[in-house]
């Protein structure tokens, strides 16, 4: 069992500047949990507090039922992936893999069994000789993977080890590692600023904002119901559209949103009328930057052989079920409340 809590959790640097004021954060047992948010809101420090890198000023930290809070990185049961490879250039695939376990003073029948094993689960069977500057950056960020699989920890910890990494290279390593964990059914925890990463990847995200917790959840949930309207913003590409003025007032709103492909578009009728700005094709997807007079910037998701120009106009009617509503404070309204407002809305139009 390899489920990590963290409780009452508190960090601050030089005894000042607070960067997690109050966090607690349980992690499922064979999750695949991710740590999104934007540079600065505290997720790398809070996995390199579970790893053990950085001390906790409060708060204590468990895994697997022991309270590792003061224990080294070592007494841990964990292994960690960082953003640099950080692999002996001297030494071949198979060293590199196996030079912890060398250290460790594992006997070489069960060094050669572990890494044969990690390499076929890599697919790096065929490049167990090569020295790292003979290998690509996906492979050398493989080679790094299968270093922390020989361990056979409980829990792995991944900060941001796709970032390198061209686009290509990120969406199939995307897809290695999903599978990895799959083959491996162990806790994965993996911190990244990338939502699509998030998205893609995870069983549960936790969004994290300035040191706390905005929302924790499916991928799916997150993104079809956000609490909050830092959720909102962040989550999906692309972006929500957030709406505010008279326009979210009559919703009962401070702020509304409303997904690019929740918004129908027609030539000749609609409830907001606008002028298309630019229009960016993507293959099957095509999204239209459109400028309403009633709504203000929207971005729209239509299909990608859409004939548009720029300069055409539009009129966009929102699915009134897909609206989100958020008050003042960044808080999602009940949803209840803004559908009765706009069926009151459609059938005050329609009279």
């Amino acid at each position: 069992m390899a489920e990590v809590t963290l409780r009452d959790i508190e960090k601050t640097f030089h005894g000042k500047t607070t960067v997690i004021p109050d966090l607690n954060l349980h992690i499922e047992d064979g999750s695949f949990t991710v740590l999104v948010g934007p540079s600065g809101c505290g997720k790398s420090t809070l996995l390199r507090m579970i790893a053990g890198l950085e001390t906790v000023t409060q708060g204590t930290i468990t895994i697997g039922g022991e309270d590792v809070t003061t224990a080294e990185p070592s007494d841990r049961d964990i292994a960690m992936v960082f953003q640099s490879y950080a692999l002996y250039p001297h030494m071949t695939v198979a060293r590199n893999i196996d030079f912890g376990m060398r250290l460790a003073k594992v006997p070489s029948k069960e060094r050669e069994a572990k890494v044969t094993e990690a390499a076929r689960l890599l697919n790096l069977e065929d490049l167990l000789e090569r020295k790292p500057a003979e290998l690509s950056g996906g492979q050398r960020q493989r080679v790094a993977i299968g270093r922390a699989i020989v361990r056979s920890p409980g829990v792995f910890l991944f900060d941001e080890p796709l970032s390198n990494l061209d686009a290509s290279l990120r969406n199939r390593m995307r897809v290695e590692l999903a599978e990895l964990h799959q083959r491996l059914d162990t806790t994965m925890v993996y911190v990244t600023h990338d939502q699509v990463e998030a998205m893609t990847l995870a069983d549960c995200i936790v969004v994290m904002n300035a040191g706390k917790i905005e929302q924790m959840g499916k991928p799916m949930a997150l993104y079809q119901r956000p609490e909050t309207l830092f959720v909102a913003g962040f989550i999906g590409s692309p972006k929500m559209n957030l709406i505010e003025g008279p326009l979210a007032a009559a919703y009962g709103a401070t702020t509304l949103g409303i997904r690019p492909e929740h918004l129908e578009v027609s030539r000749d009728q609609g409830e907001w009328k606008g002028r298309v700005r630019f229009i960016e094709k993507l293959g099957a997807d095509a999204f239209a930057y459109v400028d309403s007079e009633q709504a203000g910037p929207l971005t729209v998701r239509l299909s990608g052989d859409v004939e548009l120009s720029n300069g055409d106009t539009l009129f966009i009617t929102p699915q009134q079920t897909q609206l989100h509503a958020f008050d003042a404070g960044g808080q999602r309204l009940p949803d209840d409340a803004v559908h009765q407002r706009s069926t009151s809305r459609e059938s005050t139009l329609h009279h």
